[in-house]
């Protein structure tokens, strides 16, 4: 077999007849002469994202190059069928938002096939992902020497006097819980795709968590509404056992269970729920059975753990399977700080005005770290830093090995949002009682220097989301939603997509090793 080279064929010198029965055996032994055609293990995703690749109808026994754009990241051979399966390319650090092309071409002709891969960053959680980090791991266009190019590019007025979320941004769509409903809106243009109205009186009262085709947001007394992504229409509400059920933390949905923190100041009910995602059918409930236990604490999940504060100044940590607990650790003060959990520790803040590091195995406490003024915010993590912000109207950076600090700036604004962290900036939302006011500070993630700012029409106290070169972020008093990009010249040059290679452009890396094809079998 040579297996990067074209099988030699000789001219046929049977009639038209026999030639017939030639192809006819052929096609009967199961080579393909039929377009070559790929499939895509994934149609969209992140940078940074592994891609299988499964090909068919290509000649038998011939190496095929697997390119990624203009890049080639693998070498594979078909087998005697013309087949090949699972060769593996990465989308790389730097695919900017948009579509992409993935090539399977025969190394040595230009017999190949394409299907387009859509890189996005999406940020379906609070926090970024259900282990609330506050940061976007992926975000490659707004960095610091871009930032300063930032505009508006569009607002939306939900027309609520306030606005409880921070907009999580999913496959183009923003999604964004103000006190009176949920807003699905176009994140490119801020054109309302619908709106789910709150019936009576109930209040949308926490942050939504996108997964399973659902937007999952939690109630004043309902419990957890599950809402249709597409239609905006209602498919289940869970209302803690019947209970009346406040939700004011944002729930997480981690392997088909969403969990959520009722803080009704009711001792009987109060505590963590687990629920089917599908269904809304409870699943257990952790009942810390305090005396007053409300806390606006997100639940955070990793490892297969549930992590959040009460008001009974503890910080649990709870089997996510099970709901049994497995430590609890005993601040001076409410813990409303909702955990971020990185590389094994547990960092969340507390009213007795600390950031405290657990380890998330033990709960034993690795160091804290005491600010000016109580800590309800939750903190940020990105690249060994700890981001957070105080009531002493300041925001930290601190070691997240050792709690050191690495640089803090006195932003002065009465109310600091959380902090978010995306390629080496950190967003912070601000609000001031006289005059009301607010704003977005951005600083430099390394050095604490100011880079951009912006005053808003209002507190902006949910925390700015940043997604595929865009920051959103909405007011608090006036309920008005923002959609940030770079400028029009600065946004083409940032965002330029690749278009479709042509086959005949593509060079192949001629230092690839040959991927192992399973459809090939070894004799």
């Amino acid at each position: 077999m040579k297996p990067l080279s074209r099988p030699s064929r000789t001219p046929s010198k049977f009639s038209n007849s026999c030639g017939f029965l030639f192809v006819a055996c052929l096609f009967l032994s199961g080579v393909s002469n039929a377009a070559p055609y790929i499939t895509l293990s994934k149609k969209t995703g992140p940078p940074t994202s592994q891609i299988l690749v499964s090909g068919r109808g290509f000649e038998p026994n011939v190496g095929v190059d697997i390119y990624f754009d203009t890049k080639d990241e693998a070498l594979i051979v078909t087998d005697a069928k013309g087949e090949f399966r699972n060769a593996r390319a990465y989308a790389p650090r730097s695919a900017r938002p948009g579509q992409h092309w993935v090539t399977a071409l025969e190394r040595n002709n230009d017999k190949g096939a394409q299907k387009p891969f859509l890189v996005q960053t999406n940020w379906r959680n609070f926090r970024f992902s259900p282990a609330r980090e506050g940061a976007n791991p992926y975000e490659n266009v707004l960095d610091p020497h871009t930032i300063d190019g930032l505009v508006v590019r569009w607002t939306y007025d939900t027309k609520n006097s306030f606005t409880w979320g921070s907009p999580d941004v999913v496959d183009g769509t923003a999604y964004v819980s103000t006190g009176f409903g949920l807003f699905a809106l176009d994140a490119k243009t801020g054109v309302l795709r619908w709106k789910f109205p709150m019936p009576g009186s109930d209040l949308l009262t926490s942050n939504p968590a996108i997964a399973n085709g659902m937007v999952y947001v939690g109630t004043q007394d309902l419990g957890v509404y599950a809402i249709d992504t597409e239609t905006g229409k209602l498919v289940w509400k869970s209302n803690c056992d019947g209970a009346f059920c406040e939700v004011s933390g944002a729930p997480a949905v981690v392997n088909g269970v969403v969990y959520f923190d009722n803080a009704s100041q009711d001792r009987e009910h109060d505590g963590l729920y687990a629920v089917d995602a599908k269904t809304g059918k409870g699943l257990w409930f952790f009942n810390p059975n305090c005396q007053f236990c409300p806390s606006s604490s997100s639940p955070a999940v990793a490892n297969g753990v549930v992590y959040f504060g009460g008001g009974d100044y503890q910080i649990y940590a709870i089997d996510a399977r099970t709901g049994t607990k497995l430590w609890s650790y005993a601040t001076n003060f409410y813990v409303e700080s909702s955990a971020a959990v990185a590389n094994g520790v547990v960092y969340i803040g507390s009213d007795d005005k600390n950031l405290y590091a657990l380890n998330a195995s033990t709960g034993n406490k690795l160091w804290s770290y005491a600010t000016g003024g109580q800590i309800d915010s939750s903190p940020a993590v990105a690249n060994g830093v700890v981001y957070i912000t105080s009531y002493d109207q300041s925001l930290y950076a601190l070691n997240a090995y050792t709690g050191a600090l690495v640089w803090s700036y006195p932003i002065g604004a009465y109310y600091l949002s959380n902090a978010s962290v995306a390629n080496g900036v950190v967003y912070v939302g601000t609000g001031d009682l006289q005059p009301p006011s607010g704003g977005v500070y951005a600083f430099n993630a390394a050095t604490g220097a100011l880079l951009w700012s912006y005053a808003a029409s209002s507190y902006v106290f949910p925390d700015p989301t940043i997604v595929n070169g865009m920051v959103y972020f909405d007011t608090y008093q006036d309920g008005i939603i923002y959609g940030f990009a770079l400028a029009d010249k600065a946004d083409a040059e940032q965002e330029a997509v690749s278009g479709r290679p042509e086959f005949k452009a593509l060079r192949p890396d001629l230092r690839l090793k040959l991927s192992r094809n399973p459809n090939t079998v070894r004799r």
